[in-house]
């Protein structure tokens, strides 16, 4: 019975897939530089999705369902891990805002005050455009704010970005992003809402 249940969700997906990726985008193209990308996302589904973006734009991939796996996963969770943090090569995390036990905001309070990774951009997702969240999430260091759901133009663009930003110094990136939430738009394909309007307008 469980299979079953697994095959028709995996079904749905396949088919949420099929229209928006022709096959020509099947296999990334060789040669490109490759990032690895940590996924942090408690819906099935949605981890597929980000996932197969990632692929679709030659990044490596690693997905978690939580906050938790994903601080056990670097290392950051108090307990002696059994991977290296110098096997753990991360480029970077991409993370739900709402997920039960620890929120995306809380993981990514935890990674700015870890000494190793609090270089790496973390982008926040969220399927709701909610200013404050917003604001919170790039005060508190983020690199950027996506709204679910998430399309290939912005992994792209973020990819291009931060292999454009290697190497720059954090004094630079930090002037961006404040520069960034004082006249922001999450995921720039995205229409402003009309409270990110009514901000803008009164800046």
């Amino acid at each position: 019975m469980l299979g079953k249940i697994l095959s028709s969700e995996m079904a749905t997906v396949a088919n949420v897939f099929r229209p928006n990726f022709p096959q020509a985008l099947e296999k990334p193209p060789s040669g490109s530089g490759e990032l690895h990308v940590l996924a942090v996302d408690d819906s099935h589904v949605d981890r597929k999705v980000i996932e197969r973006l990632l692929k679709i734009s030659s990044c490596k991939v690693t997905v978690v369902d939580s906050g938790t796996r994903a601080l056990q996963y670097l290392g950051l969770d108090g307990e002696k891990s059994s991977i290296g943090f110098d096997s753990v090569k991360v480029n970077l995390i991409m993370t739900d805002y709402s997920m039960p036990g620890m929120t995306g905001y809380e993981l990514l309070k935890r990674i700015k005050e870890s000494s190793i990774f609090r270089e790496i951009p973390v982008v926040i997702m969220s399927s709701e455009n909610i200013l404050t969240r917003i604001d919170s999430c790039l005060e508190e260091g983020a690199e950027d704010f996506l709204l679910k759901p998430v399309k290939l133009s912005d992994v792209k663009r973020l990819k291009d970005c931060i292999m454009k930003g290697e190497g720059k110094k954090s004094g630079e990136k930090g002037s961006q992003k404040r520069r960034r939430s004082d006249d922001y738009s999450p995921s720039r394909s995205t229409p402003l809402s009309p409270a990110l309007s009514s901000k803008k307008s009164r800046l």
